[in-house]
């Protein structure tokens, strides 16, 4: 029998690209879902767009909740929750990407091979223009996704998670309506820090569609780089640092032993003395994917903006 799958298609406003998402959905080689439309307060064509695909598909499959007002990741997160329980895996869709026809095959068949703890399937994106003209790709990762890493980056987009039913039920525990920095980023550090697994795919399987109205984009070029290590001196990533740990408080006895260790380490020391700093660096092992971000690493935690 077929795992069933909830897609978790999150709205707002997003009636310009939404047919080409769901017609990518509805067309997938795997069969066996349900689409949660989740919306936040459409004032445009979204609403009447997802009731087309009711009436076409069934209200059984497409199903229309209506969103918290919280933000876009705590959309997510209420939909995750409002879903139910009855399903093998739940996937993210923003509304106005493109995916492979074979995403959820593909991402159910590494999703398998470890049934037993809480598992997140997410990957590289091909990113298009506005268009859905091919323009490039997401950053290839290499290093091994681990607590380590998740603590002092997010690498890849909600929009190509997938997550395992272990994994909803940790994610659905998040403590109401704390301010989340990002979904996919709070999705990251919470698994690998109770001991799930990440797989983190180099083969695109959605088309990530670049636009004005996107609320985060791939942040490719030098001059988005620049612009990121602008907002670390200006302390955004301290601040998020700050509502991270946080979130994690209510989780402290779901990590694993040396994981708490190593969230102890980096919350109590990161706004000590240089010499501190410099020496939890070592002793957590911190890292990020790339040289370029290992530099900012360091740089942040000289001027401690970690």
């Amino acid at each position: 029998m077929d795992k069933r799958v909830a897609i978790l298609l999150c709205t707002y406003n997003g009636s310009k690209f939404l047919r080409k998402q769901l017609d990518s959905i509805t067309n997938q080689t795997h069969q066996s879902w349900v689409i949660f439309a989740s919306d936040d307060g459409s004032t445009d064509d979204t609403l009447d767009i997802i009731r087309e695909y009711q009436q076409t598909y069934g209200g059984d499959r497409v199903v229309l909740l209506r969103g918290p007002g919280k933000g876009f990741a705590w959309n997510f997160i209420s939909a995750l929750e409002s879903c139910g329980e009855g399903f093998d895996y739940y996937a993210f869709s923003d509304q106005d990407d493109e995916w492979m026809e074979n995403k959820l095959s593909h991402a159910l068949s590494l999703l398998n091979d470890n049934p037993q703890k809480p598992v997140v399937y997410c990957g590289r994106t091909l990113l298009t223009n506005e268009e859905g003209d091919e323009i490039g790709f997401s950053p290839l990762f290499d290093k091994r996704p681990s607590f380590r890493n998740a603590l002092v980056q997010s690498i890849a987009g909600g929009n190509t998670m997938v997550l395992n039913k272990q994994a909803r039920d940790i994610v659905i525990k998040t403590p109401k309506w704390q301010e989340i920095v990002s979904h996919d980023w709070w999705v990251y550090i919470l698994i690998t820090g109770c001991g799930g697994e990440i797989y983190y795919d180099p083969l695109p399987m959605i088309k990530y569609r670049q636009h004005q109205e996107n609320i985060i984009g791939s942040n490719l070029s030098m001059l988005a780089r620049i612009q990121r290590i602008k907002k670390l001196m200006a302390g955004h990533f301290k601040r998020w640092n700050d509502k991270n740990i946080e979130l994690l408080k209510p989780f402290t006895d779901k990590l694993t032993p040396e994981n708490a260790r190593i969230l102890n380490s980096f919350d109590n020391n990161r706004n000590a003395n240089i010499f501190l700093r410099i020496k939890m660096i070592f002793e957590a092992k911190l890292y990020r994917q790339t040289i370029f971000g290992n530099i900012a690493l360091i740089v942040a935690i000289i001027f401690k903006k970690i």
